[in-house]
């Protein structure tokens, strides 16, 4: 399988612009079959590694890890070794020896985010089912996670909503939008643990509900049955192994009532 050179997706080369999603998994076969069957991934091996490509665009890279399978999410570094130390700095770990290229670290709140330092023609796919979409923080301590990540990564913070009854926010980079931050509330269990939300794209012809079919379908579990939001519908689900991830079609945005504003989101990672 080809995959297409300097194509439209192009990563974002901003400081802290998500650059890549992998998942770590015990059963690599398992979980291509998975992803294959969910969006129609189809796979690439990039210099030994299991990268999942969508119309020729590399979108997301699955890892042997022999572990429980969990997504992570990549932020753009210009240097992983100095992202690290700074983490450090700020109250955060490092879970994972830095390199010059990557890092993996902790919020001081436990939640566990990458770093890579990609070059200029580096390309992460965000158009086309099955592509990455979107990505929220959930944690608990919404202004020490916005504190530690303007830190970090200079994000600029937008406040949505009231910041109590409603406390989510958009991080920003150079004016543009890039990742959300969202406080747990009551409707999240207890021992949830801080985590980022990946979504994917469903596309518009095979819409949120029948990727939330399929999911069953293919031994996954649907935790948040599909709905509406303004920015598409909805569905979080876990897939054969369970790991959590959302899927959005953006064409199906539908305004909110005044009554839903200030409504809990379920907790994803509760049954």
């Amino acid at each position: 399988m080809s995959i297409v050179p300097n194509s439209p997706a192009l990563a974002e080369l901003h400081h802290g612009a998500p650059c890549w999603v992998d998942l770590a998994t015990a059963d690599l076969q398992a979980t291509m079959d998975f992803y294959a069957g969910l969006f129609g991934w189809v796979y690439a091996d990039v210099d030994g590694r299991t990268v999942a490509v969508v119309d020729g665009v590399p979108v997301a890279e699955l890892v042997d890890a022999g572990a429980q399978s969990a997504w992570t999410l990549y932020l753009n570094s210009p240097h992983a070794r100095a992202t690290a130390e700074k983490a450090r700095e700020l109250g955060g770990t490092v879970l994972t020896e830095p390199t010059d290229v990557a890092t993996v670290i902790g919020d001081p709140a436990g939640a566990i985010t990458g770093f890579r330092h990609v070059p200029q023609d580096w390309v992460f796919g965000t158009d086309g089912h099955g592509a990455y979409a979107w990505a929220e923080l959930n944690t608990r301590d919404g202004a020490k996670a916005d504190e530690f990540f303007h830190e970090l990564c200079g994000f600029e913070v937008t406040q949505i909503g009231d910041g109590h009854a409603v406390d989510y926010t958009t991080w920003a980079v150079e004016g543009h939008t890039v990742l959300g931050r969202q406080r747990m509330g009551a409707a999240f269990a207890p021992e949830t643990p801080p985590h980022w939300m990946i979504y994917f794209t469903a596309d518009p012809g095979i819409g949120t509900d029948t990727v939330a079919r399929r999911v069953l379908e293919l031994g996954g579990r649907v935790t948040i049955e599909p709905y509406d939001t303004p920015f598409g519908r909805v569905t979080v689900v876990a897939d054969h192994a369970g790991a959590v991830f959302s899927v959005l079609d953006t064409s199906r945005a539908t305004p909110l009532s005044e009554d839903e504003m200030g409504a809990e989101v379920d907790d994803p990672y509760d049954d």
